[in-house]
């Protein structure tokens, strides 16, 4: 596996893939690498000659009261995980390189109408450091496809109109959540847990499913099934965010002619915020 530091060396390697009739798929990754990462490597392996994996822990995307400085970072760990999986290339980029002119100077890219919403009030501002830093690395790395997890129901929604908007021609490729066997959501902020949060921090998948399956046997109070969700969620030990149930393709609330719902979460356990969503299609 090459590894490279610099925006330049990457276009160059992927140059040459190019001019020798080769396909690219890209996994953009923050490090600490879990098995759920790892899966998006094989998928991308999969539709792919090559791979590009970054890792990037993007300063824009996190809050002024987030944990940046604690957010775990494990280079050596991650490399080893992906020398293992066969990947080709690694993009390990400074602060410096992806953002030379300094945040502040920083041209940022906005997807209007669903980064304002469930994570985006949660997190203003949010989901611009996320479109913004996607959109640096869709033109550094050029790839063909590029694969992200389900888990971030919202950021991959996000991640579609700014390839359409923008016109990338760039395949986006969306990987189911992978799941620990109690049904948590793999996520490096589960290592934030004590035992005995993350021995309750299931409750959040159980939640999900419950009120999708309420729905599949044709209970439609959305509100009254939310409101009962958060407070599933208040008496399993955790502080609930948002609880809702929208329409996965347009993030809206659903309507009459809604053929495919998602429900969304956000819950705090601790001090460890955990987001994750099921969907369902409607009969």
């Amino acid at each position: 596996m090459q590894t490279f530091t610099s925006v330049s060396i990457l276009r160059a390697a992927v140059r040459e893939h190019r001019q020798k009739g080769r396909t690219v798929a890209f996994v953009p990754t923050m490090g600490n690498l879990h098995e759920g990462h790892l899966e998006l490597v094989r998928r991308a392996k999969d539709m792919a000659d090559r791979v590009v994996v970054s890792i990037f822990v993007n300063p824009m995307q996190f809050g002024a009261n987030e944990d940046l400085s604690r957010y775990p970072r494990t280079p050596k760990e991650d490399t080893a995980m992906l020398v293992a999986e066969g990947v080709h290339h690694l993009f390990l980029p400074s602060v410096e390189e992806m953002y030379p002119g300094g945040l502040e100077q920083q041209v940022r890219v906005s997807v209007p109408g669903i980064s304002n919403i469930l994570c985006g009030a949660e997190r203003p501002g949010h989901f611009d450091g996320v479109a913004t830093v996607v959109s640096k690395l869709f033109n550094m790395v050029d790839p063909d496809i590029a694969v992200f997890g389900q888990k971030d129901f919202q950021q991959l929604a996000i991640i579609r109109q700014l390839t359409r908007d923008l016109n990338f021609p760039i395949r986006i490729e969306g990987v189911e959540t992978a799941r620990a066997g109690d049904g948590l959501a793999l996520s490096s902020r589960n290592g934030y847990l004590s035992q005995e949060q993350r021995a309750k921090a299931p409750a959040l998948y159980a939640t999900l499913c419950s009120t999708r399956d309420a729905i599949a046997n044709g209970q439609r109070d959305y509100p009254a099934l939310e409101q009962a969700a958060r407070e599933a969620l208040a008496h399993a030990g955790f502080q609930p965010g948002y609880y809702e149930i929208r329409d996965a393709g347009t993030l809206a609330k659903p309507d009459a002619e809604c053929g495919e719902i998602v429900i969304l979460a956000s819950a705090t356990m601790g001090n460890t915020r955990l987001i994750d969503n099921v969907t369902l299609v409607l009969p």
